[in-house]
């Protein structure tokens, strides 16, 4: 029960224990951890619900503190499994569809690269009509899982003592937040157009990993991936040949993925995307690579429904997961209609609140148009005075994997009467405290504190975190 908790906050194992405060029933649903904080799971009090829409149970009242343990009506672990697993109702497997469905989808990958822009988007915008009905996960951004961990944080905080809680901070060298930037590079078009990517991203001192498709589209040469790699961008597989049946037969699969391995070596990629997001978690096992970009953190507007919900990094056996989660561009201009930073600024504001990651995905291909090409500048710019007034780290999306993975070797160490990091990169790391302030959870890197009295926690019913 304590796992997932510890490996997101890489906290002291002996300022933790979550236990089940009774059996846990057999069915799992939709409940309510406090107010308007939506989880999906068994419980072992209260009822949970098949759909998210519907009147949900809190169970927050069930909880309450004993000694210096937190008795809740759910495994956290699970619940969060279901979550970044995307394990619960609404979620869309890419491999469970009807032979309709199948054929229709096939039909519609066979002429999609013959379509232009103008008819595509109108097509996808049909087969996307009542997205916005969907109310799990949360539209534009969803964070249960951070918001569970932080008020399980303020559980863990009550059971000792209202003491605050030290933790390896999210981000190396003290940084706020993090951005990274991606491009998947979609036809000829749009490969020949990278230089000039390049160019513009560099322009904002922000680099980028560019992820190519390895066979059918265009021609992937040397001197092409070369030129990426010499000015100092990533290069990452992007699926096999983009044609949305990577996840619908086992055994093809199978034969892909080793082609999709194989490809990973040639280009020296450490990460990988499939086309259009289609992903089926339980085949990751397959995939030779160190991370993975391809869920998002919600699908209302994808294909492939369901979401994260989180924006944090995390680990699907071997490989590390870097949700994508801002809206990415061709759905900004096409689907939505919004030559605007609005929606963008939204979700950088909502990121910046829960100290975490937003990447983004900007295709080459629809930046021809000048219209994208300024707004796209704009989200550099932005993104750029964030680096400077806010401390934004902006890193390739290797480092991130670097950094995360260095992260979760790390142990914070007692030493006389303050606290140390061992590990590696434990140069980069960060030891904060989380303490509750008017029954909110807060994050500082400030170790002195005055003991408080706090309300118990059964009788708490706590706001979203600061």
């Amino acid at each position: 029960m304590n796992k997932q908790f510890l490996e997101y906050f890489r906290c002291p194992a002996n300022y933790v224990d979550f236990r089940l405060n009774g059996e846990l029933q057999p069915h799992a649903g939709f409940f309510l951890f406090g107010p308007e904080l939506t989880v999906y799971g068994r419980v072992s009090s209260g009822r949970t619900s098949p759909e998210s829409s519907a009147p949900l149970e809190d169970v927050l009242p069930a909880a309450r503190v004993e000694k210096s343990a937190c008795l809740i009506p759910f495994d956290p672990d699970e619940v969060v499994e279901n979550l970044r697993f995307e394990r619960y109702n609404g979620a869309m497997s890419a491999v469970r569809r009807s032979l309709r469905e199948t054929l229709s989808r096939k039909a519609y990958y066979a002429i999609r690269p013959f379509l232009p822009t103008t008819v595509r988007k109108h097509v996808q915008r049909m087969a996307l009509r009542g997205w916005n009905r969907a109310s799990f996960p949360a539209w534009p951004i969803d964070q249960t899982v951070d918001r569970l961990f932080d008020r399980m944080m303020a559980c863990a905080i009550r059971a000792n003592s209202g003491q605050p809680i030290p933790f390896i901070w999210f981000w190396p060298d003290g940084y706020s937040s993090c951005a990274t930037m991606t491009h998947d590079v979609e036809t000829a078009e749009g490969r020949d157009f990278c230089t000039t990517l390049m160019d513009l991203d560099d322009a904002f001192s922000i680099k980028a990993s560019f992820q190519v498709i390895p066979e059918v589209r265009y021609e992937v040469s040397d001197e092409f991936l070369r030129t990426l790699r010499d000015r100092g961008f990533e290069i990452n597989v992007h699926d096999f040949n983009h044609d949305g049946d990577l996840f619908r037969d086992r055994e093809e699969f199978l034969r892909r993925v080793a082609r999709i391995n194989d490809y990973g070596r040639k280009f020296r990629s450490a990460g990988y995307r499939s086309g259009v997001l289609y992903r089926n978690l339980d085949w990751y096992e397959f995939f030779d690579c160190s991370y993975d970009m391809s869920v998002p953190n919600v699908g209302h507007l994808d294909p492939q429904r369901g979401g994260c919900c989180t924006t944090k990094p995390y680990f699907i056996g071997k490989i590390l997961e870097i949700p994508v989660v801002a809206t990415q561009d061709y759905t900004l201009f096409n689907i939505l209609r919004q030559y605007s930073m609005d929606l963008w600024e939204q979700q950088i504001d909502l990121i910046l609140e829960q100290n975490g990651l937003i990447s983004f995905i900007v295709h080459p291909d629809y930046l021809l148009d000048k219209r994208a090409r300024d707004i796209y500048s704009a989200l550099l710019a932005r993104l750029a005075q964030l680096r400077q007034e806010s401390k934004m780290w902006i890193p390739l999306p290797r480092e991130v994997n670097d950094w995360w993975r260095s992260r979760n070797e790390m142990r914070i160490i007692k030493e006389g009467t303050g606290w140390r990091v061992e590990g590696p990169q434990k140069n980069r790391a960060r030891i904060a405290f989380a303490r509750l302030e008017a029954n909110r959870v807060v994050y500082t890197f400030d170790s002195e504190y005055q003991p408080r009295e706090f309300p118990s926690f059964a009788a708490m019913q706590p706001s979203p975190p600061a």
